[in-house]
């Protein structure tokens, strides 16, 4: 099981604070996205048409960052300080 958050304005488009991989058999962050977009189509194109911040097991992470069973995964939009 991968446990996967979205947070801000992606969590208020998706209609979902997380969202559990069971099942996986990837092992980056690009396949968990893949296997998500391809659970529902709508959040494809949610997730596809914006630049997304990755952080895994709390530690800011890109697409090509290894996974793996129990990890924690959280994707956001990019943020502006003020």
């Amino acid at each position: 099981m991968i446990k996967v958050l979205f947070f801000a304005e992606l969590r208020e488009r998706l209609g979902e604070s997380e969202f559990i991989v069971k099942d996986f058999m990837g092992t980056t962050v690009a396949d968990v996205l893949r296997d998500i977009e391809q659970l529902n189509p709508r959040w494809h194109a949610i997730l596809s048409a914006q630049r997304l911040l990755i952080a895994v097991n709390h530690t800011m992470s890109g697409l090509s960052a290894p996974v793996k069973l129990g990890d924690e995964i959280a994707f956001f939009p990019p943020v502006t300080g003020g």
